[in-house]
């Protein structure tokens, strides 16, 4: 389950049109929300309020297996939609399974003149959270230098009044600043960033193959036959088969000066193209029409993503592939070697979505979910049936070689969104369960 923040933040990226998926720290996003999630540890509980669209607050508590907490407070430039725990989108808290859209160019803030001076100011992100006992303290300063550049200032000041003398006297200073820009023009984009703790600096960029989509064009209709153009003389026929999609591939480097170390990894991503089929409400036939119906049937191809990483320092190569199977399963299995130790894990996972009967006429949907006649933006066909469907729940399994099983519920019960999973070792007798946990999350709006 996202935290409050995360999705205060990732509210403010979509209010300000940036893409946080076009980067290459999240290439392998898809494949990660299926096998790399996280299951709470202990009981922790979260209660957070958004009085207006400019200030947040958050306070969360630890209760076991230790006594601790935190304060947290955002302020935004602009005004957030921000839902309450009992209205916001499901799928919207939860990191899951996603074919991204095609990447396009960020476009900035309309300009605002006032006699005749530039009168918009730049958006940005202010968020600080102390943490009680150990007073740490964390805090982001997000920015939009331009609309295709943007600007990060992370840091982390934490006094460890229980440092051992050992540590101490190695020097070792977990306080950290870190500067990070960050320029996306669609096709590419790249990330500069400058770690002040151990002289850190590092670059990662990504390509983007293909076209790219404009704006105002509608999304590729992948049911749509050759038939509709002219063709070419010199145009070949269409093979039928395989999956059509794009391919991206990007990398990293890094260098530190005061470690007199270096690191590179290097990474490639194929993903199927989102399905264009368009949703009913934006068909004129009725609902009983065959175009209707045809729909509300599955995708022309399956979403798929597959990502390769290789890392030739360390000698470790990952290749992932991950597909939903149906409307509510997702699967993924990710094979991981080392070239050098010749250690290798494979491990599996899904994730199972839980909804309610599909509701059949539009009257009978809240007016906030009712959905404009119109839309300026097509909405995918996917994402129109979830809010017809009730989502009140997912099932996340993994399971890995290396005997590790980690199973995991979150779901909404009345207004509170809740986690609760576990962690098991079957390699022992002693201690088959090595984690179990319970998260508890409350935020209102307004």
């Amino acid at each position: 389950m996202h935290p409050f923040a995360s999705y205060v933040l990732r509210s403010y990226y979509r209010a300000t049109g940036w893409n946080e998926d076009n980067l290459y720290a999240n290439l392998t996003r898809s494949s990660n929300a299926i096998l790399d999630f996280s299951v709470p540890r202990g009981l922790h509980l979260s209660i957070s309020k958004a009085p207006n669209g400019l200030f947040n607050t958050s306070y969360s508590m630890n209760a076991m297996p230790s006594l601790n907490g935190s304060v947290g407070y955002i302020f935004t430039s602009c005004n957030l939609d921000v839902k309450s725990s009992g209205s916001v989108r499901f799928k919207d808290m939860v990191e899951r399974f996603k074919v991204y859209d095609q990447p396009r160019r960020p476009e900035g803030k309309e300009e605002e003149w006032l006699a005749g001076e530039r009168a918009d100011t730049r958006d940005y992100l202010l968020y600080g959270r102390l943490y009680l006992p150990t007073g740490r303290l964390d805090a982001l300063y997000s920015t939009r230098l331009s609309p295709t550049l943007q600007a990060l200032v992370a840091a982390i000041s934490d006094p460890r009044s229980s440092l051992s003398s050992e540590k101490r006297s190695r020097g070792d200073n977990v306080s950290n600043v870190m500067f990070s820009l960050q320029h996306d023009i669609g096709k590419w984009c790249s990330e500069y960033t400058y770690s002040a703790e151990d002289g850190m600096w590092g670059m990662r960029i990504l390509h983007n193959f293909g076209r790219l989509r404009n704006p105002t064009e509608p999304p590729e209709d992948l049911n749509s036959s050759p038939g509709t153009r002219p063709k070419r003389v010199d145009e070949e026929e269409a093979t039928g088969g395989g999956l059509k999609g794009r391919v991206s591939a990007g990398a990293e480097f890094y260098i530190s000066a005061k470690e007199r170390s270096a690191g590179v990894s290097t990474g490639i991503r194929f993903t199927t193209l989102p399905d264009a089929t368009p949703p009913s409400f934006q068909l004129s036939q009725p609902s009983s029409s065959p175009l209707a119906q045809s729909s509300r049937s599955s995708p022309s191809q399956p979403p798929t993503t597959i990502t390769a990483l290789f890392n030739p320092m360390m000698g470790h190569i990952s290749a992932a592939y991950a597909a939903r199977v149906s409307r509510d399963l997702s699967m993924c299995s990710r094979f991981d070697f080392n070239v050098y130790s010749y250690d290798s894990e494979w491990t599996m996972g899904a994730e199972w979505w839980m909804r309610r009967a599909a509701l059949k006429h539009e009257d009978e949907l809240e007016p906030s979910l009712v959905p404009p006649k119109q839309p300026s933006v097509p909405v995918p066909q996917a994402e129109f049936l979830d809010i017809l469907s009730d989502i009140h729940g997912v099932v996340k399994a993994r399971i890995s070689t290396n005997n590790n099983v980690s199973l995991m519920w979150e779901g909404r019960l009345k207004q509170m969104l809740v986690s609760l999973g576990f962690v098991s070792d079957l390699s022992s007798r002693s201690k088959p369960i090595k984690a179990i946990g319970l998260e508890l999350s409350y935020f209102s709006a307004g």
